[in-house]
């Protein structure tokens, strides 16, 4: 007689099957649920601040939402709205933070009211001269870490999507202060202070109603990022003058997720996240240099835009007025203060300004 089949060892053996077994169909079902929660999928609703017709809508929205739902192979799924068409966009920071909507597309403007930073996230006027020297701000000089730290405290994850110059198209050109005296200009945020400063009669205007505007003359002039985006808004057509120098180079773009929204994926899932919105920073702001290079050109060609260089003399008055708002940006925290003391330092080590 074998071990299993005698009689004082048999109801031990028996039980030791029948545990090992039980142990096995918990373990076989723990896995499948492990890969059912694995594979479950959430939607994000995003809410834009570009319309359709704006180039950053595909560029960079429409960019996005293919890379986070092809690296989390469709966990994370993002349902996009244009603009207006859930919120107003200076709505949109406070619908991300109580959780209305998970993520969002904003201009920083839209979030002075809840961030002492945004006015200078917006660009301060006159202050830097190429795209790289707003990049290095940004990432080399900790003004991105400072960015996200303040809107954490709203429960908000901030990522900028690109940095780039605003630039102005206006339907007459401008070559004195006289010409900006009374101009009405479409702004937002320290652009428009600045800008009413300077003479202009400055005024926001969302960009679904930016064209009308301009064809009817409520607004003689506007800035909608620069030569691709007014291009891809058809401003040219009723804004024919270009005005160089920029405003200004900043990241007026901005990608905003609700903390609460993000913490729920995976850690490897967020991570994906974070890590393609890094990304996307640098693919967006080199792209869009290109891009823009293009679509001047070409309005040039088709719609014989000129390019309207105000003259030195304007130039270091703008400047003399713009210095008066960077100050005001730097009153409203001791974060805005230190950012605006790190800013002028880069610029006074770049020899654009003397060292205060």
């Amino acid at each position: 007689m074998d071990l299993l089949n005698r009689p004082s060892t048999r109801p031990a053996v028996r039980r030791g099957l029948i545990a090992i077994a039980l142990t096995a169909s918990l373990t076989t079902a723990a896995l499948f649920a492990g890969t059912a929660s694995a594979q479950q999928s959430t939607t994000w609703r995003v809410q834009s601040h570009w319309p359709t017709a704006s180039s950053s809508y595909e560029g960079s929205l429409v960019r996005i939402k293919n890379i986070i739902e092809e690296r989390t192979d469709g966990r994370v799924k993002l349902k996009l709205y244009p603009a207006g068409a859930l919120f107003k966009g200076e709505q949109t920071f406070d619908a991300v933070k109580r959780g209305i909507i998970q993520m969002g597309t904003i201009s920083p403007a839209y979030a002075q009211n809840q961030m002492s930073l945004a006015g200078i996230a917006s660009g301060l006027p006159f202050a830097f001269r190429n795209v790289w020297e707003v990049a290095y701000f940004h990432k080399s000089l900790g003004f991105e870490d400072m960015l996200r730290a303040e809107a954490a405290e709203h429960g908000v994850y901030w990522s900028t999507d690109k940095v780039y110059p605003t630039e102005m198209v206006v339907n007459k050109p401008i070559k004195s202060m006289a010409d900006l005296k009374g101009l009405k200009i479409r702004s937002s945020g320290v652009l428009a202070t600045f800008l009413t400063d300077a003479g202009a009669s400055a005024s926001y205007i969302p960009g679904s109603e930016l064209y009308t505007a301009l064809s009817s003359g409520v607004v003689d002039g506007a800035h909608w990022g620069a030569a691709q985006g007014a291009s891809s808004m058809s401003l040219y057509e009723v804004a024919p003058y270009h005005v160089k120098p920029a405003l200004n180079i900043a990241g007026t773009d901005v990608f905003i997720i609700n903390q609460k929204a993000l913490d729920k994926l995976s850690d490897a899932d967020a991570k994906t996240v974070r890590d393609a919105l890094d990304e996307q920073f640098w693919y967006r702001t080199n792209e869009y240099q290109y891009l823009e290079q293009l679509a001047l050109a070409k309005e040039m060609a088709t719609h014989d835009v000129k390019i309207n260089t105000l003259p030195p003399e304007m130039q270091n008055k703008l400047t003399e007025i713009a210095q008066k708002s960077w100050n005001e940006m730097g009153k409203r925290s001791d974060n805005a203060a230190e950012a605006l003391s790190r800013l002028r330092k880069m610029l006074a080590n770049l020899g654009y300004i003397e060292a205060s």
